[in-house]
């Protein structure tokens, strides 16, 4: 269990010190054609997936994909990714972001973490099941294209290299920064801008590391956000301390590890939300929490975990947790400054007449 608290730790230290949250990153392809985040993504599910495939091969981990339900991955992945633009964070980012301070992240935590108890657990969880039994498909890509395993996880390698590759070849934006304060480990830790590629390859090697770690506790599987959260408040309801597993230290080191990196940078600083936020954060958590539950998995356990081992519920997922991402920019973002600017048109159209 302790595995789970120093992997937790180290991760949630990079996501803060990073600003690794992909609900900005999958935003931004769609405001402003961005997709830096989204190749960093691609390297952490490359690495990772490259690593995961080798130790399968010598028989370190034994891997079963199992079935999925299209219905709750499609509609469960559109939820999540419309409800965490409302949150303001994705599952790890709301849990990093709570470890700075903001209390509107804390607020989406734990309705987030509540309603994926409530989901999994208790009033919602015969939905779940009745949703999980229709449209089933064999979750492995690799068995349902006919197509070895191998070769699948070479073309996302050559996908990624390809647009990676390509985008470090344009001409690098310079970003302004305040003068160094300090030097040595305190400042490449703590001051110097990650390059999300590099804490993308990072992340990866560190999502590799908690298949076997995990593994080795009886939890045969990745990183995975939604399930330890849900599982935290089903253990202060019922004391079943057979819910604190690997992934509970997980969750939990997230945010140590966030808390330490924003203390030592000096972000850390709590910050009192807007009734708006309020409203949007309890709403947006609430949807992150149903919406995981039904897709079986977040941005992490979907998105990086199952797309490393070509599964179609984490590659619908990432794509469906995207779609929903962009749908909810366009209501909250893009439509709203398009009718002002429409009043802006008619009462400039209006004062010439």
């Amino acid at each position: 269990m302790v595995t789970g608290l120093l992997v937790g730790a180290i991760l949630g230290f990079i996501l803060q010190r990073a600003r690794f949250c992909m609900t900005g990153g999958f935003r931004d392809i769609y405001l402003v054609k961005n997709f830096t985040m989204l190749y960093a993504f691609l390297i952490a599910i490359s690495v990772q997936a490259i690593g995961v495939f080798f130790l399968v091969k010598a028989d370190y981990l034994a891997i079963s994909t199992g079935s999925i339900s299209l219905i709750g991955s499609i509609g469960g992945s559109l939820l999540f990714g419309f409800g965490i633009v409302l949150a303001g964070g994705c599952a790890t980012g709301t849990w990093y972001r709570a470890a700075e301070g903001l209390i509107g992240s804390w607020i989406a935590l734990i309705f987030y973490m509540i309603f994926a108890a409530i989901t999994k657990y208790g009033a919602l969880s015969g939905l779940q099941r009745e949703i999980a039994s229709h449209t089933v498909i064999n979750d492995s890509i690799a068995e349902t294209l006919g197509i070895e395993q191998g070769i699948l996880i070479l073309l996302l390698v050559a996908v990624t290299l390809f647009f990676t590759i390509k985008h470090l070849r344009k001409p690098a934006v310079k970003m302004p920064s305040l003068p160094a304060k300090h030097q040595g480990i305190r400042h490449l830790l703590f001051e110097k801008r990650w390059h999300p590629f590099v804490a993308g390859a990072v992340i990866g090697l560190i999502a590799l590391a908690a298949w076997p770690l995990s593994s080795m506790t009886g939890r045969n599987s990745g990183l995975g956000i939604t399930t330890p959260s849900a599982n935290i408040i089903q253990f202060l309801v019922t004391g079943d301390f057979g819910l604190i597993d690997w992934g509970v230290f997980l969750v939990l080191g997230i945010f140590i590890g966030s808390f330490m990196a924003a203390k030592g940078s000096r972000e850390f600083k709590w910050r009192v939300p807007s009734h708006n936020i309020i409203i949007t954060s309890v709403i947006g958590g609430a949807l992150m929490g149903i919406g995981a539950s039904l897709a079986g998995g977040c941005t992490i356990g979907n998105g990086l975990t199952n797309t490393s081992i070509m599964a179609w519920k984490g590659w619908l997922g990432l794509f469906f947790t995207i779609i929903g991402v962009w749908i909810a920019s366009y209501f909250i973002y893009v439509r709203p400054r398009r009718v002002a600017q429409q009043g802006t048109a008619g009462t400039v159209s209006h004062s010439a007449s």
